[in-house]
């Protein structure tokens, strides 16, 4: 059977909440796979914390941010290795101009970001002289852009969480920006049930099927409860299933339509250290 140090239990108990004996059970069986750790514990029924709060982070900045005429949006995370360097005055001035370099380029990928000349040299070269200045690793771990009629950017307090939304038409940037909001709250996975990856349906469906078992239920039965159990979850997983935020009374699909019949979110990328 696979060790597992009272570190890597510790770990997992505070990425789930769940207790110490059953973390150690679960990375046993999984042979150390966190991830696969952590569908264990769920298929044996065990509520596991669905943000995953206490997971260690990277250090860094996100930072989200539209073109003047919000046709174009990018969000950015810039990783360091320490709070220290992170919080430094120099590399929030850095991790914001490469923000801007992006934007003012309307870079497509961080390949694109990485070739645009800075004071004379690229990016990258720019981020190796970073690394120099300060001896911690750095990288620029996430980056996302969209196109759309109109682009909503949400930057979280303390730049460790921001979004970028696309809608179909203009005239709805303060609509948008409380949707941006929305999906840095309650990190949906894709805008409907249609944009979620089969990979992920596939996993929940087994998951559910297990509990179903756990739980003693016929077998005739498994498939149906599973199915219901992955409905509960495109409801609290996918955005516009979601409750919205600013009132339960209505799914964000509704609230949506109840501003414009014709509106729609086009897409949406959320980023946040530690994820």
């Amino acid at each position: 059977m696979t060790q597992i140090s009272a570190a890597e239990v510790n770990k997992l108990r505070k990425m789930t909440g769940a207790g110490m004996m059953d973390c150690k059970k679960a990375l046993q069986e999984s042979e150390g796979d966190v991830e696969k750790a952590i569908d264990y514990l769920r298929k044996k029924g065990q509520k596991v914390a669905s943000k995953r709060a206490d997971r260690e982070a990277n250090e860094g900045m996100v930072i989200a941010r539209t073109t003047a005429d919000k046709q174009f949006g990018v969000v950015l995370m810039l990783n360091c290795e320490t709070d220290f360097v992170g919080k430094n005055q120099e590399f929030q001035d850095f991790a914001n101009m490469l923000t801007d370099l992006a934007i003012q380029n309307q870079c497509k990928s961080t390949e694109e970001l990485m070739a645009v000349k800075l004071d004379g040299i690229t990016v990258s070269d720019k981020l190796a002289e970073m690394i120099g200045k300060t001896g911690e690793k750095m990288d620029i771990s996430g980056y996302a852009h969209i196109e759309a009629a109109e682009v909503a950017a949400y930057n979280h307090q303390g730049n460790r969480l921001a979004t970028i939304l696309g809608l179909n038409k203009v005239g709805f940037g303060e609509l948008g920006h409380e949707i941006a909001m929305q999906v840095a709250a309650m990190a949906p996975v894709a805008v409907d049930e249609n944009g979620v990856p089969a990979d992920i349906r596939e996993r929940e469906l087994e998951i559910g099927r297990e509990q179903a078992r756990q739980e003693g239920k016929p077998e005739n039965m498994i498939d149906r409860i599973a199915e219901g159990k992955l409905n509960k979850f495109f409801k609290e997983n996918t955005l516009l299933n979601q409750q919205y935020i600013r009132d339960s009374k209505l799914n964000v699909a509704e609230h949506i339509k109840a501003q414009d019949k014709d509106l729609q979110i086009t897409g949406f990328f959320r980023l946040m250290l530690g994820e």
